[in-house]
């Protein structure tokens, strides 16, 4: 490894700063860093989108899943591939902190000075939106005899990477005085969708994804939950309080009172624990960096200790925005990795309606990512009414300041298989994507969510409350099919879509999610699935029966 010179750029690693940028020097040689390393699979498997695919077009009774243990067998990285990546570092005066062979990830450690040539990069400091962190422009370099082994190096740059999507209802003005009765409890939420009884989650662990802040010095800061607040929540619900344990990755932690994304994690919880109290929550926290989100899904799917069946991401970004396609992929990689396990991945599909307005937005429609994955189950949301029992629910839109739906189709991912017969428009590019959402639930924060955060009772909506209702609804279903036949749902994007699988879904007929207006209402709720609420709104006992059939 030491004798050669000669190097290559990595695929698909390109970055470029964002709009506005302001370089405000060289980052600090002497600061120590960690970063991630991405290794292929030790057994190529150049179908293994397809084979995902096909697994879940069957039905969960007759899936052979891998096991955490045999999927680290069969596709975790070659030890001797992690012996060059040691030998690499040795020669670049890198340290090696970590190997993890089943998510074939290595993790290293080193100074700036030392990682600017070892991957031959120039890493700045650079300020943007009020912040300053870590980045750099155009591609990694690696040793041409690494070129097919490493296919993601992440963690270099550290500036943010997603947003959480919660909403909290507008304080002011007739219309947030209009709103106040308009609220949900979490157990109302599910009786109106006709949830199934009986079961709690009981023996399931639900995995939730939280990102913390970075200082000025790269540490992660804050977002976290108060116990205290959770305590009181589900005491006031008369909800037994699940069993809770926070999960550090990459130096992540709960920490509350940081951050305004305590809401997010706090509506998290609280949503998903009040669907279903009887499973074991771990929520991962990870820096809001692209190795420490795909270092906190991976830590996820393959924790062999707590063995979550259902993972809960309300947080993501405009899929096309200065983030790298390496980044990407990595995190696509880590849900398709967690469907061939068995795991089901509930992502939040945004609350900037079609638009997905990012730092930089373009005038354009966008696709939220990581919701955009083939093997994500992208939650979408509604405005829900509900007077005398009575279910009124348009797509949810409140402009601007309301925040809308996430939706729209991927200008990154093809269409799926399953979304053939789906009628998915083209995308903007004039491509035939993936189209996003795949189902929808209350989002509107006009019709939110009733949780406890810092003390207070308050009211929070945003697709961010999705993701944890439908993975507490399929935590519940899980134990219902693993008591029947030993096997949880998985990935079940192909079977909802599946033409017996009407009836499943309410649809949602009514709305757009144009958040701005600038769009001429581009996607339209209509019958059958749209770019606005999916296929609609789960009935969760059919959709029990569909999936335990």
């Amino acid at each position: 490894m030491a004798s050669s010179t000669k190097r290559v750029a990595l695929v698909n690693s390109a970055r470029k700063l964002p709009k506005g940028a302001k370089l405000v020097g060289a980052a600090d040689p002497k600061q120590e860093i960690e970063i991630s390393v991405r290794l292929r699979a030790k057994r190529a498997q150049p179908a293994e989108d397809e084979s995902v695919m096909a697994l879940g077009a069957q039905p969960p009774r007759e899936r052979q899943y891998l096991s955490r243990a045999e999927f680290g067998e069969h596709m975790g990285a070659d030890p001797a591939d992690v012996a060059r990546i040691d030998d690499f570092a040795h020669h670049h005066e890198l340290n090696v902190k970590s190997v993890h062979l089943a998510s074939r990830t290595v993790k290293l450690t080193g100074t700036v000075k030392a990682m600017s040539a070892a991957f031959g990069v120039k890493l700045n400091k650079v300020r943007h939106e009020g912040a300053t962190y870590r980045m750099r422009k155009g591609s990694v370099q690696i040793p041409a005899e690494l070129e097919g082994i490493v296919v993601g190096v992440h963690g270099l740059d550290n500036r943010p990477v997603a947003q959480p999507h919660f909403r909290k209802m507008a304080k002011t003005g007739a219309t947030a005085r209009a709103a106040q009765g308009g609220s949900f409890s979490v157990e109302q939420i599910a009786e109106l969708y006709n949830f199934p009884g009986g079961e709690t989650g009981a023996g399931q662990c639900i995995a939730i994804i939280e990102l913390n802040d970075i200082d000025q010095k790269g540490h992660p800061t804050g977002a976290g939950y108060k116990t205290s607040d959770l305590r009181t929540f589900f005491k006031k619900a008369g909800i037994p309080m699940p069993q809770i344990a926070p999960a550090s990755v990459d130096g992540g932690a709960n920490k509350p009172g940081h951050s305004e994304a305590d809401g997010e994690v706090v509506l998290d919880i609280e949503v998903a624990g009040a669907i279903a109290p009887g499973a074991r929550i771990v929520v991962y926290f990870a820096p809001n960096t692209t190795n420490g989100f795909i270092d906190a899904v991976k830590a996820a799917v393959h924790d062999a200790a707590r063995k979550p069946s259902v993972i809960s991401i309300s947080w993501g970004g405009p899929e096309d925005e200065d983030g790298s396609q390496q980044f990407v992929d990595g995190l696509n990689e880590a849900i398709r990795d967690a469907a061939a396990m068995g795991v089901t991945v509930c992502v939040a599909s945004g609350d900037n309606g079609s638009a997905d307005m990012g730092e930089d937005w373009d005038g354009k429609p966008h696709a939220d990512f990581p919701a955009s994955s083939p093997f994500a189950l992208a939650c979408g949301g509604t405005n829900l009414r509900a007077p005398n029992g009575h279910i009124q629910e348009v797509v949810w839109n409140g402009g601007t300041q309301g925040g809308a739906g996430g939706g729209g189709v991927s200008v990154v991912f093809p269409r799926p298989a399953y979304q053939a017969h789906a009628h998915v428009p083209k995308s903007p590019s004039h491509s035939v994507g993936r189209g996003v959402p795949d189902v929808a639930g209350d989002a509107d924060p006009a019709t939110g969510y009733q949780i406890f955060l810092n003390g207070v009772g308050t009211t929070i909506g945003g697709t961010s409350a999705v993701a944890p209702l439908m993975a507490g609804l399929i935590a519940r279903i899980n134990e219902a099919t693993t008591k029947k036949f030993g096997k949880t749902v998985g990935f079940i994007n192909p079977l909802i879509y599946a033409s017996h699988a009407q009836g499943v879904f309410r649809d949602i007929t009514v709305g757009n999610n144009d958040i701005t207006g600038d769009l001429h209402g581009m996607y339209k709720a209509g019958p059958g699935w749209d770019a606005c609420s999916g296929l609609g709104v789960p009935n969760g006992a059919a959709l029990q029966n569909l999936l335990a059939a």
